[in-house]
């Protein structure tokens, strides 16, 4: 299986994360993070958590300044709009979204899947699709009770000890999610070890999005 590098050793590389709540974009993509800048690829991240107050706002803050830690710059950006009523919201987010692609202009935006069975997932997709219009967008997935999961058709390998990694930060900084009983090693080592024999992955680990529409010079 041939790949499509993002970037090499020493490139420069703008993504735009956005996750609908505070450990989405940990969980879909913390291990890819986690890999490009471990490649010490020149990462700039603009990381957008859309529903995140209280305690969790501090977690998201926390969790995306360790998982950035070592990236060239980093922007952390944290709303507070109401947790499972995006739908309703969906004119204050778009604007929001707008906001954000007046100052950021990404090579790459990491969002939610479109067929993900949380409604506020799946809106944080469609307005990921309408506000950018002209840039290459991965879909990734959150494994939940609802069994959503759908067939990727991109995955980024990821080594044995990234994962651990992800894993440790994941229940180091997320005290608000440690009771529910899908959130544990299992599920995310298990999903990543799926997605790594997918792929053929060189150390049997990988994440893996949705990739709908490419332009190949």
């Amino acid at each position: 299986m041939k790949g499509l590098g993002l970037a090499r050793g020493g490139e420069e590389l703008s993504i735009l994360c956005v996750g609908a709540h505070s450990d989405d974009i940990e969980i879909g993509a913390g291990g890819t993070i986690l890999s490009l800048i471990a490649s010490e690829v020149k990462l700039h991240v603009y990381w957008c958590v859309l529903s995140a107050g209280g305690q969790r706002s501090a977690e998201a803050r926390a969790s995306a300044e360790a998982f950035l830690e070592g990236s060239h710059s980093s922007t952390i950006d944290v709303a507070d709009f109401e947790d499972g009523y995006f739908p309703v919201h969906s004119r204050s987010i778009k604007h929001w979204l707008m906001d954000v692609r007046s100052r950021v202009h990404p090579d790459v935006i990491l969002t939610h899947a479109r067929f993900d069975a949380h409604q506020d997932h799946r809106e944080v997709n469609q307005l990921t699709w309408n506000v950018f219009r002209d840039h290459l967008v991965l879909e990734y997935e959150i494994p939940k009770w609802d069994g959503d999961l759908c067939q990727p058709n991109a995955y980024v390998p990821i080594a044995a000890h990234v994962l651990e990694r992800k894993i440790q930060l994941l229940h180091e900084h997320f005290g608000t999610q440690r009771s529910k009983d899908w959130f544990d090693r299992e599920t995310f080592a298990g999903l990543a070890r799926l997605r790594g024999m997918e792929c053929r992955a060189p150390e049997h680990f990988a994440e893996a999005f949705t990739l709908r529409k490419v332009k190949i010079l």
